[in-house]
């Protein structure tokens, strides 16, 4: 047992030691050691795979058992049914047993097999002449039934090892050992996942998990936790925890005191399992209550589902429960337990169309006649049933309706695989249970749509997928506020404005409803226009501003808006009441950038939007986000910040999603939404060559122009395409000086292998190719010219009017041949 300041790493040691909680968890089950036995190859004899408890060689147990001789293990993969003996029926089996015979201990044999196929027998050793108890007997054939899980996912392959660590997990049995004086615990993984701890942050304490126990439970725990020393013994429990959903988990306890040298307990062994609501002896009253206080809490279907779950398979010691919703004469399956398909009728794993099926009520008998009577149905071992319910309950199957509103909502299903007699007290439950559950899965269906279809709203208002930068890397993430509506006001957007040169833009609307996310949609779809259209970045958002205020809302938006040029790493801000952007520099330090601030949008149209410049070095990470991040009620704004920071400092930038996910955190439930927009800042790889040339409106204009770009081709070296650039610059340059008034620039790109000609003017209106040339036609042949000598070719919006423009590509140069019998051109020349 670790000592205090070392509680975390005995924990941790105990994490990857199932046999520790192994043993513990057979103990309880009144199992001194627990041995696996598996067909051998020849299927004439058992093979003796594996151990856990007390070493085999205690008991004696053989290693090889034939499998027609005189043994309880061979007795029971012979006939497929479970042997529990005392120890005078164990010594009436001549092999098998504990070597020498011991008076007090007991034996029980169950099979393993699945669909029919034989693949061993698993045997545990009690020390106790009573034998096992009814309750260690079920547990015990689940375990059997877990381990014949793993050994039939590896048929035809061989053994898994280990089988029985990882059966127990299947089984979600947790354990931990309690040392009262120093207040440390030893906790599995699996009593850590129940409880809802990550194993990372769990420091070994009780402390912490009476944390996560529900207040009025919590006194039931220390009576556990500090025990006394009257409380030696044994002792079952129910509590609850508070899962990190936020939604209520029951939990069942049972433990052992041990004592010590001073009659004081001196370590307290406990398991845990997820708990079947309170236990069978309690009053249906009760019962009810508790499922009441479920349901009511219970918001989504799949949580209407858990709580069906929890309330009726363990309870009711039941093998599988499923749960479907009645839509359009439909059955639609929204919980099966187990999840595995191999445990549901083959009609349904033939069909499986998604996760979980779906069928027409009309194809299952069974079910429309009890929909359509609306009693329920229980069909005891043996009764005959149609395939698409075959192999749910051989051993008993019940059939419950779920009312709701004069109609059946759904249907719930209950099987058993061993022969189950349904008592007059199961029967009130189950009706009881079948009228909530009704209710609350209409309740629940309900507020799905509804927040499905703010979903939709929500993910058509922001951005499919951001564009691809050169030179950068941008990733954003959205989180919906996790009370009332899942819809907010909260935006961002990446505009490709040029190669070159990209906007940011995050932005929040007030409030929280459809109307917040109406305008948002508004602005963000307003920003966007303004930006492609070429205005800057202070334009762009006086622009949105006037168009708010215009619109009449009660409503008004705070925005943050970037404007960054790739090639040079410049960046323009402009602040309109928002949170000032964060910046992650090359060398791991963290700064929030001064962006001078003005009035939030939709407040006065007067209103000015002043601009900050920064540059960026190559390798720096931009941040913008929303206050549902950084700002909550009990989280002042400023410390916020302050942890945003951190963590943006102490991330790796190699993968902004990887920081974008570090930042958002667990976050817990949220009162707000919440918007993050990241740009690692590369800086382009292959930066452009440029010339430009201010185009004089002379008559022989094109004749300069066209002599700036054959001087301009020559220093480039690109002369191949000399006679294309030169047609196209002289047909733009034509266009623009016949069509519009003002100045006229053309501007040269070299970039890689493309030359982009840019002609600019003052017209804000495109160039329209002609629709009809024919030979009487006396112009409109040129744009159709330029097009066709293009690689692309189109017409984008400037602040000033528009500028048109033609990518030509530079054909790849193949180097010149040179070797024997070969010479240049310049050989042999006089």
């Amino acid at each position: 047992m670790p000592q205090d300041g070392c509680a975390r790493a005995g924990v941790a040691q105990l994490w990857t030691s199932e046999a520790a909680a192994g043993v513990r968890i057979l103990t309880f089950a009144g199992a001194a050691l627990a041995a696996v036995y598996v067909l051998a190859a020849g299927r004439e004899e058992l093979r003796l795979v594996e151990t856990a408890g007390c070493a085999a060689s205690e008991y004696g147990l053989p290693e090889r058992l034939s499998l027609s001789g005189d043994s309880p293990a061979a007795h029971v993969v012979r006939t497929g049914r479970p042997l529990w003996l005392n120890p005078a029926a164990l010594a009436s089996f001549s092999e098998g047993g504990p070597t020498p015979p011991r008076a007090e201990t007991s034996l029980g044999a169950l099979p393993l097999g699945t669909e029919g196929r034989r693949l061993g027998c698993l045997v545990v050793v009690g020390a106790c002449a009573d034998g096992f108890a009814a309750g260690q007997r079920h547990f015990l054939g689940r375990y059997a039934d877990a381990v014949a899980g793993l050994l039939q996912a590896a048929a035809g392959g061989p053994v898994p090892s280990p089988l029985l660590g990882p059966a127990l997990r299947r089984l979600r049995v947790g354990s931990f050992a309690l040392v009262p004086d120093t207040g440390l615990i030893e906790a599995d993984e699996t009593l850590l996942e129940l409880v809802g701890i990550t194993p990372d942050t769990f420091d070994g304490k009780a402390d912490t998990l009476l944390a996560h126990a529900l207040p009025e439970d919590m006194h039931t725990l220390m009576s556990v936790l500090e025990p006394s020393a009257q409380a030696l013994g044994g002792r079952e429990l129910e509590f609850r925890v508070r899962r990190p959903t936020g939604a209520a988990r029951w939990l069942s306890l049972s433990c052992r005191a041990v004592a010590g040298t001073d009659d004081r307990p001196d370590q307290v062994l406990c398991v845990v399992t997820a708990a079947s609501v309170l236990p069978w002896s309690s009053d249906d009253v009760s019962r009810i209550q508790w499922l009441t206080a479920a349901l009511d809490d219970a918001t989504t279907v799949a949580d209407v589902g858990q709580v069906v779950v929890t309330a009726l398979r363990e309870p009711l010691g039941a093998d599988r429960v499923a749960l479907a919703e009645l839509r359009d004469d439909r059955l639609m399956v929204t919980v099966l337990d187990p999840t595995e398909p191999a445990a549901w009728p083959e009609a349904w794993r033939s069909e499986w169309r998604s996760h979980w099926p779906d069928a027409p009520v009309g194809a299952l008998p069974t079910l429309r006649t009890a929909l359509r009577d609306g009693r329920m149905d229980l069909w005891p071992a043996g009764t005959a049933v149609e395939p698409g319910l075959a192999g749910i309950g051989p051993g008993g199957l019940a059939v419950l309706p779920l009312p709701a509103k004069g109609r059946a909502a759904g249907v719930c299903l209950i099987g058993w695989d061993r022969p189950h007699a349904f008592v007059p007290e199961e029967r009130s439950l189950l009706t009881a249970t079948a009228a909530l559950v009704g209710q609350a899965l209409t309740r629940a269906h309900a507020y799905d749509a509804e927040q499905e279809l703010a979903t939709m709203l929500q993910r058509s208002l922001l951005p499919r997928r951001l564009p691809e930068l050169s030179g950068g890397t941008a990733v954003a993430r959205y989180l919906p506020a996790r009370r009332g509506l899942q819809v907010g006001g909260d935006w961002y957007d990446v505009i490709a404005l040029t190669e070159d040169r990209v906007a940011l833009v995050i932005g929040d609307v007030q409030g929280h409803s459809a109307g917040a996310a109406t305008i948002m949609g508004q602005m963000r779809t307003a920003v966007r226009a303004y930006a492609v259209e070429g205005h800057p970045p202070d334009v762009v958002v006086s622009h949105a501003n006037r168009l708010l205020v215009g619109m009449e809302s009660d409503l008004f938006a705070t925005c943050c808006y970037a404007e960054l040029d790739m090639e040079e790493g410049n960046a323009l801000f402009v602040r309109a009441g928002h949170l000032s952007p964060l910046v992650r520099h090359p060398d791991g330090s963290t700064e929030e950038v001064q962006v001078e601030g003005a009035l939030p949008l939709g407040i006065s149209a007067e209103a000015e939007f002043p601009m900050t410049a920064v540059a960026l070095a190559p390798g720096t990470l931009l941040a913008l986000v929303t206050d549902g991040l950084v700002e909550a009620a009990d989280l002042p704004l400023d410390e916020g910040m302050r942890r945003t920071s951190a963590a943006l400092s102490a991330a790796d930038p190699s993968d902004p999603g990887r920081v974008a996910d570090a930042l958002l955190g667990d976050v817990g439930p949220r009162e707000d939404d919440v918007a993050l927009l990241l740009l690692r800042y590369d800086g382009m790889k292959t930066r452009p060559i440029r010339a430009g040339w201010a185009v004089w409106r002379l008559p022989d204009a094109v004749m300069h122009a066209r002599r700036f770009t054959a001087r301009t081709l020559r220093r480039w070296h690109v002369d191949e395409v000399t006679d294309t650039v030169l047609l196209v610059v002289s047909e733009l340059v034509t266009n623009a000086l016949m069509h519009t008034q003002g100045p006229v620039h053309l501007d040269l790109i070299l970039r890689g292998d493309r030359v982009r000609v840019c002609v600019s003017d003052s017209s804000p209106r495109a160039p329209a190719k002609p629709v009809i040339v024919d030979w009487e036609a006396t112009g409109g042949r040129g744009l159709l010219l330029v097009e066709a000598m293009s690689e692309s070719f189109g017409s984008v919006p400037v602040a000033s009017g528009k500028q048109v423009w033609s990518d030509i590509v530079v054909p790849r140069r193949e180097p010149a041949p040179t070797g024997p019998g070969l010479r240049t051109d310049q050989e042999g020349l006089p």
